[in-house]
């Protein structure tokens, strides 16, 4: 036929004209769709194809949606899962993308208005019929998660999701989507103290594959760093950080995430740069919780390489945006907030050895006992060094009744995180008592015979040598606020003995300022060394 055409065309000069015009109004809407989806996935990456039956003018969007989700851009995904559903009213996946962008899978558990927004999407995907059997296994599994919600506990519901996801990824072999949700299913499941890293180690290996074979993939590089963000396998991580940086570069969580690595490795520079970037993004597109996780990232850092002045900017900014949401009412839940509050404030006292203001922090009462617990830590430890030991006895029976909650809700890690912080506060509280200062306790002096419980002593300069002694001090209960090592979740395995050889040896220079050349061959010892385990 197309050779008539042609024959046709050369016997008649004005058909070819016509016949082209023809052509290019056909190729039009092909050009016009392939743009639109470039455009929709401008910044979030590339390769992400996860086909629903729900229309071809759909899917570039569900696509999309799906980009956003991987990084963890819950708002966005949320709001463009709802616009499909409310195009395709009759679109189950629609419905399933909803409640996917409600569950923060490895962050925290639901809040009770998501777990029923949550469920009542997944009902009505399933009111509606999944159009596929592929199409009904992701729903059957998402239901796993939601079904019972309210006589299951989370760590279940969660299980029986990662069961359904393997079993869907071992049916479908050649989806790539069912292997990366499978594998963040382990992470989210995965056991905190487990020091093996069973969960870590296998869906870490699941995403190196799929990122050999789409690098440009938001999932694989964004979920690898989850899955090494621990000193023992964060080596693992750089390469995946460095190029998720470069290819999604419009989601806020995506450009503060390669410092997750950064920071392990003692990259402060690079910590600064990335969470500068993704503080103002968030600011401009994101969620004033994840835009306090970015500001804590940057007071560590900041205080790591000795910039207080900086650190105490940064620190007042996060705690203007606090007060605002406070007078707001703003409230969703999410632990970044709670925690890094509680943990910028009680770094900046005890990274710098200033116990007078360790002594006063603010008690915040938080649904989260394990950010609630940070305060009460370092008050307890500035009290037992301003030599008022008997005045921390509040802040030890508080951090005891948490961590009697985290282990009654079953929460071991955070409750074995807790129950350190108790006692290390107690040890110094106990050694700061007057019996005990008389057998050569040193409750309230620094080094060289300082008096901290003077207040001119206390306001003083620390010298380098007090200064890493001051990290020791916060180091061990401090650092056991959290995984890895970052923020408080880290001063002990990145600042605890180390530190204090470096600066005996000159590694910390010549005065206080000089901690990054100190945070550099602190970074060398370790490599050394070899990597410790999870705080």
């Amino acid at each position: 036929m197309t050779s008539d055409i042609v024959r046709g065309s050369k016997a008649r000069p004005w058909l070819a004209p016509v016949l082209a015009a023809l052509l290019a109004l056909g190729a039009a809407p092909s050009a016009r769709a392939q743009s639109d989806a470039h455009a929709l996935m401008e910044g979030r990456g590339r390769d992400v194809s996860f086909p629903v039956s729900c229309g071809a003018d759909i899917q570039p969007r569900f696509d999309a949606a799906l980009a956003a989700l991987h990084s963890f851009w819950y708002g966005q995904a949320l709001k463009e899962f709802t616009a499909i559903a409310e195009a395709k009213p009759d679109c189950a996946m629609a419905y399933w993308g909803i409640a996917m962008s409600v569950w923060n899978q490895i962050w925290a558990p639901p809040t009770p208005a998501n777990l029923k927004k949550g469920s009542d999407a997944v009902t009505q995907a399933l009111a509606l019929g999944a159009k596929t059997p592929r199409e009904r296994d992701y729903l059957d599994a998402l239901a796993a998660f939601y079904t019972d919600h309210d006589k299951l506990d989370h760590r279940t519901r969660a299980a029986a999701y990662m069961r359904k996801m393997e079993a869907v990824a071992q049916r479908y072999a050649d989806d790539r989507e069912a292997r990366i949700f499978y594998a963040l299913s382990l992470l989210a499941t995965a056991n905190g103290l487990d020091k093996t890293y069973k969960n870590q180690l296998k869906a870490g290996e699941i995403l190196e594959q799929v990122f050999a074979e789409k690098p440009q993939h938001p999932g694989p590089s964004h979920y690898i760093i989850h899955a090494y963000d621990y000193p023992a396998l964060v080596d693992r991580a750089l390469a995946a950080a460095q190029n998720y940086a470069i290819c999604v570069t419009v989601v806020p969580h995506a450009i503060h995430m390669p410092s997750h690595t950064y920071v392990l490795l003692g990259r402060w520079k690079d910590v600064i740069t990335a969470n500068d970037a993704a503080e103002t993004a968030e600011a401009d597109r994101g969620t004033p919780e994840d835009r306090l996780h970015a500001l804590d990232y940057l007071v560590y850092a900041h205080l790591q390489l000795a910039q207080d002045a900086k650190a105490k900017e940064t620190l007042d900014l996060a705690l203007k945006i606090e007060n605002d949401l406070v007078a707001k009412k703003h409230e969703t839940g999410l632990r970044s907030r709670p925690f890094g509050v509680a943990a910028m404030e009680a770094r900046w006292a005890l990274e710098r050895l200033d116990w007078a203001t360790a002594a006063e922090l603010p008690v915040r009462p938080s649904r989260y006992p394990y950010a609630e617990s940070v305060p009460h830590f370092a008050r307890a430890v500035g009290l037992a060094r301003r030599g008022r030991p008997e005045q921390a006895s509040a802040d030890l029976e508080r951090l005891a009744t948490l961590q009697k909650a985290l282990a009654e809700a079953k929460n071991l890690y955070w409750a074995r995180q807790v129950a350190i912080q108790h006692k290390v506060a107690s040890a110094f509280v106990e050694r700061a008592r007057p019996q005990r200062r008389g057998r050569g306790g040193d409750a309230g002096s620094g080094r060289h015979g300082r008096d901290l419980r003077n207040p001119r002593h206390a306001q003083s300069r620390p010298d380098r040598h007090d200064r890493a002694r001051g990290a020791r001090t916060a180091a061990v209960g401090a650092g056991a606020a959290g995984r890895g090592v970052r923020g408080l979740r880290g001063i002990a395995a990145r600042r605890e003995e180390p530190a204090a050889q470096l600066c005996r040896r000159g590694g910390c220079g010549s005065s206080g300022r000089e901690h990054g050349r100190g945070a550099q061959l602190l970074h060398q010892a370790h490599r050394t060394r070899g990597r410790r385990g999870q705080v």
